[in-house]
């Protein structure tokens, strides 16, 4: 899959990913192993990599591998179980032997404009079901497949919306940034400088949930736990917490949630949860605004 030119303002690697399975659907990658390439995926840093790579599952693929380059020995070196002295650079050169060769074959290609790109979130109950922030509820009427329009109804009514509605319109009671997917201090990062100075609507009940330890304490040695607990966001302890509805980190049936985690299907966050993935920076905006919001448009 090659995603070729320059990500427009508000545009993340969580945007790229579900532009992705948007396109392909999350049976798109059944059976194959998915190699991310072109210019956008050349310009992301390691970590936005490890964000598109970890979706992948959600395309159906059995991987998702991105060719190793001076980003990723950097990334590595010095890391507590990097190879050392003479092996590392035993390391490197095998790592700089695994890109596919110039002209490989493979069984499908698939490609993106970045321009085409816009700030993206889900609107049903799979990732695939994917419009940009600024488009409105699809309406099952003008789908012409009567399995795809069954299944699109189904969506909308789990989901309790209306077709014809405007995204930035739809209120949300929950905002969770977490995950595997988005968790990590570059992403922490990003949302600090959205939300520092600004506070959580008194709407919403917005929680953030570092990676793993490493994270949580980089991001407290940086001071951002602070900014975010100034903003009235929740900050917890590193985990899987409301990704998947873990212990009482769950939502109510019908409570609705602006969430960076992976998946979106029937009850993934509580039963009768209705989710919206999206990337930490289009959360952090809906925890402020107290709906979906355009990053692009917070001032």
């Amino acid at each position: 899959i090659t995603v070729e030119g320059e990500l427009g303002l508000g545009v993340t690697a969580k945007d790229v990913i579900l532009a992705i399975i948007g396109k392909i659907g999350t049976a798109g990658g059944t059976g194959y192993v998915i190699e991310y390439a072109g210019s956008v995926i050349r310009n992301l840093t390691m970590e936005n990599r490890m964000t598109i790579c970890n979706m992948s599952i959600e395309a159906g693929a059995r991987a998702g591998i991105i060719a190793p380059d001076a980003k990723t020995f950097a990334y590595i070196k010095g890391r507590p179980m990097a190879p050392k002295d003479e092996h590392w650079e035993q390391a490197v050169g095998y790592w700089s032997s695994l890109p596919s060769d110039a002209g490989a074959t493979y069984d499908e290609e698939v490609f993106l404009d970045a321009k085409d790109i816009a700030p993206l979130i889900t609107w049903g109950t799979s990732p695939q079901d994917v419009l940009a922030i600024t488009d409105v509820v699809p309406d099952p009427a003008n789908i012409q497949d009567a399995e795809k329009k069954t299944a699109m109804q189904r969506a909308i009514d789990y989901m309790g919306l209306i077709p014809g509605t405007k995204f930035e319109d739809v209120s949300v009671d929950h905002v969770f940034i977490g995950s595997c997917t988005n968790a990590r201090i570059e992403d922490l990062r990003e949302v600090a400088k959205v939300v520092e100075g600004k506070k959580v609507s008194s709407t919403v009940s917005a929680m953030i949930v570092p990676g793993s330890g490493l994270v949580k304490e980089q991001a407290e040695l940086e001071g951002l736990d602070k900014i975010f607990i100034e903003a009235g966001f929740d900050w917890r302890e590193a985990g899987c917490s409301m990704c998947l509805g873990m212990n009482e980190d769950r939502l109510k049936p019908g409570e609705r949630c602006a969430s960076t985690s992976n998946r979106n299907f029937e009850g993934r966050q509580g039963r009768g949860a209705r989710t919206h993935l999206m990337s930490p920076v289009m959360a952090a905006a809906a925890a402020i605004t107290g709906k979906l919001t355009d990053i692009r448009k917070l001032g």
